[in-house]
């Protein structure tokens, strides 16, 4: 077997360990990222998410098609991309006068409210983040070419999903201007999600279909095994249609956030994640294989996404409500 798929369980988890490494670089971009966002500004964490995006993709094809450094390899690529990524944020900050390196300490009132804001927040990207573990798991046990497969379908199915990520900033940056700021407009609102929606399918359609057809038209990049080739042409559909609604579950999902309606998102993504925890454990019991575990991710995309647009679509939402009381209390919280 070529040396790119000869490893063993311990590498699994030592690749695991270096993307570890990056999660400081990860927080603290996340935070600069959302700073710029929230005045406005897009191009920096725009230009940071390209670049991001290219040394993830380039890393990968060289570090495990000609290096032969294999999943590690993969793991190496994200890890560099993500301090990529938080060094140009911070250095956007940096730019427009404010001096992103300064540490202070938050007051007992200042860190009661960011608990509220983070601690749902929180449930939302570990029930994620718990969810494409289990998956990793689930393929490891599998047998070698399984996880070999998952490892090159799901690098590739994070790599294209981050080009959705700026439809969720979008909404979280401009939306709560909208729904509770002076000039609050609700139709505007509205008329921004649909927009936002519109978006999302035609990006997550030509997501989608080019990145279904590299693993489909060009398998060899990743590898020359037919066996693993086979493993992964088996995961092509369910593998677009994940694909294809997530940009526009990232727009839903930055619409609640902005609205503050964060008590149904955590509620919403704990639920899929425990239910697509138990569908992952009939699956692998009964034998469906790898097939099997991107049918159940299939399922979670899915789930988020009509749980997402039938709050938003309701009648007593965020994009609805007309209560001027709810809008003060929001206000309040806010401040």
């Amino acid at each position: 077997m070529p040396p790119f798929f000869s490893f063993n369980y311990n590498l699994v988890y030592f690749c695991w360990y270096i993307r570890g490494l990056a999660w400081p670089a990860i927080l603290i971009g996340w935070v600069a990222q959302s700073a710029s966002l929230g005045m406005k500004d897009s191009w920096g964490p725009l230009k940071a998410l390209i670049v991001a995006s290219a040394i993830n993709g380039i890393g990968d094809i060289l570090l495990c098609r000609f290096l032969d450094y294999g999943i590690a390899g993969a793991a190496w690529a994200t890890m560099v991309s993500q301090v990529v990524a938080a060094y140009m944020m911070i250095d956007s900050l940096n730019k427009k006068g404010y001096n992103a390196y300064a540490i202070s300490i938050p007051s007992p009132t200042d860190l009661m409210t960011i608990f509220g804001l983070a601690a749902p927040v929180f449930v939302v990207m570990m029930s994620k983040v718990a969810f494409y573990s289990l998956l990793v798991y689930f393929a490891t046990s599998m047998g070698t070419l399984s996880l070999a497969a998952h490892q090159v379908m799901i690098q590739a199915f994070m790599t294209c999903t981050v080009w959705g990520e700026p439809l969720s900033q979008t909404a979280q940056s401009f939306m709560p201007e909208m729904m509770y700021g002076m000039k609050r407009s609700l139709a505007k609102a509205r008329t921004l999600l649909k927009s936002l929606t519109i978006i999302g399918i035609m990006l997550g359609l030509m997501l989608g279909i080019v990145g279904t057809s590299v693993p489909w038209l060009f398998p060899k990049i990743f590898t020359p095994d037919q066996n693993v080739i086979q493993e992964m042409h088996k995961v092509l559909i369910p593998f677009f249609m994940a694909l294809a609604v997530t940009p526009c579950i990232l727009g839903f999902e930055g619409t609640l956030l902005a609205g503050r309606d964060l008590k149904y998102l955590s509620l919403s993504m704990g639920g899929c994640f425990s239910l697509g925890a138990v569908v992952l454990l009939i699956v692998s019991s009964r034998g469906y294989g790898l097939l099997g575990c991107w049918c159940t991710l299939l399922g979670f995309q899915w789930a988020r996404f009509f749980l997402t647009l039938q709050r938003l679509l309701s009648p007593n939402g965020i994009l609805f409500s007309e209560d001027p009381g709810q809008f003060e209390l929001q206000k309040l919280k806010a401040a």
